[in-house]
């Protein structure tokens, strides 16, 4: 029966290798073996995974690593910590496959015994930024493109995931790379421009131009809003920039009841002829602005 391999092997280290470089190494191993990364031959990837994980759960424990460094395999007088025979062993999975690794029996001489292995893939997701890989793993993800007006005011839509029909709900108010979890896959939102309106965050612009006359005289005009025309009051001697607030027209807060902000930009429109009347007028203006 062929001898089982040498931990500082398998992790390509020397026995002289320390705590970081054990964890560099592990990193290293643990990525290139992963069984995702072999689908050709999955079950040699499986097997050589399993051995990287064992090989660092002892390694990077200071008395475990102590132990096989005086007895190696072999555990001393109790015999190998991890013989698949008389050990209880531990199950899980991961993706697509499951794995399985020894921990030892313990009845107090086993010098491993009652040391917990832990979860190997509890490591190795620490390098893909936490926990959350193992769920991006399982998880199948999707993007759909809506209407700006759906985004604001939120849409049903059906869609077709694995071949089958279903109809899904976008709430109001999700913005652009909103991802929405509907448990058995994740969705990506973009939002097609519009137009006419402009979105920052839960508020909306909007660009109008009004008349020198009534930037002058004032009065009142109507202006789009995402939830239809609103009336705004024009004071007189408005400046062409000038920004008009309309509170609570913007964009719907997701798990809130409240509302953005529509903000209406103000621009003068200057009129490019004008008939001897109007240059009269605008003479006159001219000479008691001087």
């Amino acid at each position: 029966m062929a001898s089982k391999s040498d931990y500082y092997d398998i992790l390509g280290v020397s026995k002289s290798a320390s705590a970081e470089e054990i964890k560099k190494a592990y990193r290293k191993q643990a990525l290139e073996w992963h069984p995702d990364k072999h689908a050709t031959d999955k079950e040699a990837a499986e097997k050589r995974f399993k051995e990287i994980n064992e090989a660092y759960q002892v390694l990077s424990n200071p008395q475990k690593r102590t132990t096989y460094d005086q007895f190696g395999h072999t555990g001393g007088p109790a015999g190998n910590p991890f013989a698949g025979g008389g050990f209880g062993g531990q199950q899980g999975s991961y993706g697509p496959f499951t794995y399985t690794y020894s921990t030892a029996g313990g009845d107090g001489a086993n010098p491993f015994a009652n040391m917990d292995f832990g979860d190997p893939f509890d490591i190795f997701e620490q390098f893909f930024g936490g926990g959350g890989f193992r769920q991006q793993q399982r998880v199948p993800r999707y993007s759909i493109k809506i209407d700006f007006m759906d985004a604001i005011k939120g849409v049903e839509k059906e869609v077709s995931i694995d071949g089958k029909k279903r109809k899904i709900k976008i709430p109001a108010g999700v913005d652009e790379g909103s991802r929405i979890n509907f448990n058995d896959f994740i969705l990506s939102v973009n939002i097609k421009p519009d137009k006419i309106f402009e979105r920052d965050g839960a508020d909306i612009f909007v660009g109008i131009a009004i008349p020198f006359s009534l930037a002058a005289l004032g009065g009142e005009i109507k202006v789009p809003s995402v939830w239809g025309e609103v009336k705004i009051r024009i004071r007189p001697g408005t400046q062409s920039g000038v920004m008009i607030r309309l509170q609570g027209k913007g964009v719907p807060r997701l798990n809130s009841s409240s509302k953005g902000d529509e903000y209406v930009k103000l621009t003068i429109f200057v009129p490019t002829n004008l008939n001897r009347e109007q240059k009269k007028i605008v003479e006159e203006m001219k000479k008691e602005s001087l």
